[in-house]
């Protein structure tokens, strides 16, 4: 299993469509990619980064993200984003995430995973009610 370092990278697509515009997630009302689309996707393309590096029944789970989404992506557009390691300190990962359309740069920020054990975690999370 490859160690978890600095130097991974992993990407995910999608293409603009109805289903993924404001408009239809309710985040705004223009038939544009939507902001929480976008944040959904850099977060795929972490969870991409770490794939090969985790031990089973093992997962990461978002605990923080601060990104800007600076460009409109119109319906037909290709988004692709991108989710660098930057630094691993024990449990947690944090990431340099950044979404590109077919026209240039959409998006940049950061955002941080921790690892988890699956069981564990959803354990706890069920008695949460």
């Amino acid at each position: 299993m490859p160690e978890l370092r600095p130097d991974l990278i992993g990407t995910a697509t999608t293409l603009v469509t109805p289903a993924n515009t404001a408009q239809t997630v309710g985040s705004g009302s223009l038939g544009v990619f939507a902001t929480p689309m976008m944040i959904a996707l850099m977060e795929q393309a972490a969870c991409a980064a770490l794939a090969g590096c985790l031990a089973p029944g093992q997962t990461s789970v978002g605990t923080a993200i601060a990104v800007a989404h600076t460009a409109a992506s119109g319906l037909g557009m290709n988004i692709t984003a991108t989710a660098a390691v930057t630094a691993v300190n024990g449990r947690s990962i944090d990431f340099e995430v950044a979404a590109r359309d077919d026209a240039g740069e959409i998006g940049r920020g950061t955002h941080t995973r921790v690892l988890v054990t699956e069981g564990k975690f959803m354990e706890r999370a069920g008695q949460r009610r």
